[in-house]
């Protein structure tokens, strides 16, 4: 087995067993909330539901995404993986916001005495109590999983699975005081749950994002590039690096100066030379494109950060 086809069985494995357990959390969870008389199991339970409908969205993604190459994608699908990241993310705000204002209108309505509450019920606060253990080992397992094979929707997950450990926590403290006499605070930690299940959203989404759009390498990226260069025969300078993800794997463009003296033939081996030093030593690097230019006085002794700029105006301009 590769490490491509190990890489996607680890990655359905991991969303798969997500799946299942939220279907199972989300059916128990919304039964006892309701006829458990807690508002901060049953956001529990819609927070499930939702975590059910968009794994189902991430098992087709994750499918796309482990097509192989074509002629109208010659670097894979991968890339889909980041836009089902974006998907998950949505989801997750969205039930956020969903949870929040149900929340508010419950305390308002028990605050005003539109309602009277006496508390959850003891299995409601068990319930979610088995949810923080349930949740705690799939955050780990997960976690792990989306380090070993750096699958974006995995390490999505991983993350709503942190999330959804907090926002457990929080719902059996707030069914617990709220059996104390203080039936409020169950739907205030029902608030709570949401604003945690917002700030994960939040975060997948900017990283998501982040990996669609970036063009433009890292400083440490930009350093490590340079570093396997210097020395090399044939390169006397560095003039420019572009970087694009394609799921794991990245490909990278290179510009470097040479000798202008030299003839084409010349300039093709020191180019070849830099792409199999490249390829060879930088792990996750798909394919390098070189280009060369007659080195320049402009280009000499250029920082790092110089050409991390130089990059980016040759983007916008």
């Amino acid at each position: 087995m590769n490490d491509l086809s190990e890489r996607n069985r680890k990655s359905m494995l991991a969303v798969n067993l997500g799946l299942w357990t939220n279907i199972f959390l989300a059916g128990v969870k919304t039964f006892i909330g309701i006829i458990g008389h807690s508002p901060a199991l049953l956001a529990e339970g819609v927070n499930s539901t939702s975590d059910v409908a968009y794994y189902i969205v991430a098992i087709i993604f994750v499918r796309l995404a482990n097509k192989p190459a074509d002629n109208e994608h010659p670097y894979g699908h991968q890339q889909l993986e980041n836009i089902a990241s974006l998907v998950v993310g949505s989801f997750i705000v969205t039930t956020a916001v969903a949870i929040f204002w149900d929340a508010i209108e419950k305390i308002w309505n028990l605050v005003s005495g539109a309602t009277v509450s006496e508390g959850a019920s003891i299995l409601a606060l068990w319930i979610a109590m088995v949810t923080v253990v349930i949740k705690i080992s799939l955050f780990f397992y997960t976690r792990k999983i989306g380090k070993d094979t750096k699958n974006p929707v995995v390490e999505a997950m991983a993350f709503d699975h942190g999330n959804d450990l907090f926002s457990a926590l929080a719902a059996s403290i707030g069914i617990f005081v709220g059996q104390q006499g203080y039936p409020w605070v169950d739907p205030l930690a029902g608030a709570i749950v949401s604003i945690l299940i917002l700030r994960t959203g939040i975060h997948i989404l900017r990283e998501s994002s982040f990996e669609l759009m970036n063009a433009v390498p890292s400083k440490e990226l930009v350093s490590r590039i340079s570093e396997l260069l210097i020395g090399v025969d044939g390169v006397d300078q560095l003039h420019e690096v572009h970087a694009h993800r394609f799921g794991p794997n990245g490909v990278i463009n290179v510009t470097i100066g040479i000798n202008g003296a030299l003839t084409v033939e010349e300039g093709d081996k020191i180019a070849s030379l830099v792409e199999h030093l490249l390829c060879e030593n930088m792990q996750g690097i798909r394919k390098v494109h070189v280009h060369y230019h007659p080195s320049d006085a402009d280009h000499q002794g250029k920082t790092i950060d110089e050409i991390l700029k130089e990059s980016l105006n040759n983007i916008t301009t």
